[in-house]
Order: C-alpha cells, then structure tokens, then sequence
C-alpha cells in the first residue's frame, strides 16, 4: 500500500468516527460525503443545491423542518446511493414522512415506488423484492432513513426517539417497487390518480406485525382469512401486499375480485367486531376517540354503537386506507398482510 493509499484509510477513518460521535448515522457503515461525491449526487437532479425543502413535520413530530437539495444529497451519498436514484431520495424527503418517527409505540414506514423510474434504476419487484438484493432497493432506504435523522428530528434514544420496543421495519425503512407487469390490476398510483407513465412513491405507516400465507386456500379461504383479519390490531388497516401467483388466484377465486376495490371491500365487509370489543383499545381511545366525537366515520359509528349496543358489530377499520399490492417473484404464491395505514403518494418526475 502507497503512503497517500494509507494516509487516504486514516482519514476515512476519522471522518467516520467523526459522523458516529456526532450521531449523524446509525452506526452501520457509509460513504464519506466528499465534495466530489455530493456534486456527483446533485448531478441526478435538475434542482439547485440550495433550493429549500419546507416540511410540516408528521405526528409524533409536529414541527417544521427545512433543509436543502444538498443536504439531502449528503445524507444519499452516505447511503451509497447512486445519483440516478436521487430523484427518489428526494421526493421521500419532500414527502415529510419520517422514516425514523419517534412514536411511543414504535411504529415503522414502508415505501412503494411505481412508474418508470422502477425498470430505469435496476429496482427489484421480484424475488426477494422486500429482502436487502438489490442495490437500488436497499440503498433508497437506507437514504430515506439517514435523512429523516439527520434532516427531519434526529432519532437519538430516550430523546427524539421513544419506541419502547422499537421496530425491525425501521432498521430497514423498506423501499420496493410494485410488480406492475405481472399485476392483474391496475398499478397502484394509478389507482390513487395518477397517469401510468408517472413515477411516484407512496409511504405507509405500520407496526411492521403481518400476517403470513401461502396461496389462497380452495376451501374455506374467505374463513380463514376472515379469523386473521379479526385478530389484528384495529387502528392499522390491512395492506396486502401479495405475489402475483396469489393474487391472480384471488380473482380464480372469486371473479369480481378483478376489480381490486371489490377485494378490499370484501375484506372490509368481514373485519368486523363488538364494539365493546373495538374501544377496549388503549390505541383506539388515544386516536379514534377524538375522530369520532367530530363525526370522522366509521368512528363515529362505532362510538354511537358502544352507547346503543356494545355487542353490535362495528367495521374494525377506515376502508379509505386499507391497500393491496403486487410485489413478488412467483417462486412460491406467498403473501402477507401487514398492519399498515396509508398516507399518500407523491410524485418523482418533479425531481428529476
């Protein structure tokens, strides 16, 4: 090894000693954001380096939060991003959805990228698409949760950060692409209004807690999913998120199933419960009271129905957030369902 090769190591070193001590990272490795690398990273975007990125903070950090097109770039070439992703990274950034929030109950994010920027970046929607494969995958979403440390309230325990478990998700904040070509449906940001050559990301809030199959049953699969709907925890709604083996046979199943939506509302139709049942929630009390008391349905519902009857039943859930999804390398006809509550999709092509 030359001297300079050497002297190069030593400062490497040193500069990311530099970044734990001052907690700009989670302690896993990264890539010392050099000048060149930062210029390299901004070399992906259209946008000024110090255009500023103005977010309102989401629960359970209500702040404001303002950062630059640089900044961000920073925290990406941490990740080991490459440039051609950084339009991603940056409609994440400008979602002002953390990846690292700071909840009590230690909830973690999911994100779904569709569109075009999917194929033209490498991304995985196949075999281990939801696993650490993929370079394009596993990077956006180490990215997304360096800069909500960083950029968006720091996540330093017992401070920001007050999981009492804490969360797997959030070690990995996923990021993955829907398997739009082997979908029966339509992709889902087409589904929430948008064109199909679009590219977008969506995020999801969840516990991370799912439900795990493989196949959907001939017999008795509406019981049996049915029971484990039941048995989740009523304040995240069901996100299915299904290779395209069982989610074509969804529809073999039942025909009218070719409609996505006619799949979600039956789903809607048996997660049903008591309402005694539903409000002896801690969750449900803390964030479902308040909707309700403001006429928010199906909460309102609900609580009117504890006062007439307790033992009707109540929908478990608000239809509006519950989501299904094709993400899967038809290996195994393997699905999940994840507790997880929409929040929106946001649009990359801006950022490009």
């Amino acid at each position: 090894m030359t001297q300079e090769a050497a002297s190069f190591e030593v400062l490497e070193d040193e500069a990311y000693q530099t970044f734990v001590d001052n907690g700009w990272t989670d302690a896993l490795p990264i890539i010392i954001p050099t000048r060149a690398r930062v210029d390299a990273m901004l070399a992906g975007t259209s946008r000024r380096p110090d255009e500023v990125i103005s977010i309102g903070g989401k629960a359970p950090l209500p702040n404001r939060w303002t950062y630059t097109v640089e900044q961000v770039a920073v925290n990406a070439v941490m990740s080991g991003a490459r440039s051609e992703y950084f339009p991603v990274i940056l409609a994440l950034a400008a979602s002002g959805h953390n990846a690292r929030g700071g909840s009590t109950t230690s909830f973690g994010n999911f994100a779904l990228v569709n569109g075009p920027i999917r194929n033209e970046i490498g991304m995985n929607a196949g075999i281990g698409a939801l696993g650490p494969s993929n370079h394009a995958n596993s990077t956006l979403a180490y990215a997304w949760g360096l800069l909500s440390r960083n950029l968006m309230g720091g996540a330093v325990v017992g401070e920001q950060y007050v999981g009492s478990q804490g969360n797997p998700v959030m070690t990995a904040s996923p990021v993955f692409p829907e398997n739009e070509e082997r979908s029966p449906w339509e992709p889902f940001h087409v589904e929430h209004g948008h064109a199909i050559n679009d590219s977008t990301v969506s995020v999801f809030v969840s516990f991370g807690v799912a439900q795990f199959m493989n196949t959907v049953r001939h017999e008795r699969w509406r019981e049996n999913i049915t029971r484990m709907i039941v048995g989740m925890d009523n304040h995240f709604p069901p996100m299915l998120v299904l290779d395209p083996i069982p989610a074509h046979e969804f529809i073999e199943r039942d025909p009218s199933f070719a409609d996505k939506q006619k799949l979600l509302d039956w789903v809607d139709s048996v997660a049903l419960m008591q309402a005694r049942d539903f409000w002896n929630n801690r969750e449900a009390q803390r964030h479902l009271r308040a909707p309700a008391a403001a006429g928010v349905e199906p909460w309102a519902t609900n609580w009117k129905t504890l006062q007439e009857d307790p033992e009707a039943l109540v929908h478990k859930f608000d239809r509006q957030r519950m989501t299904a999804m094709v993400v899967g390398g038809e290996t195994a006809g393997t699905w999940r369902i994840f507790g997880a509550r929409y929040e929106g999709t946001y649009p990359i092509d801006p950022w490009r």
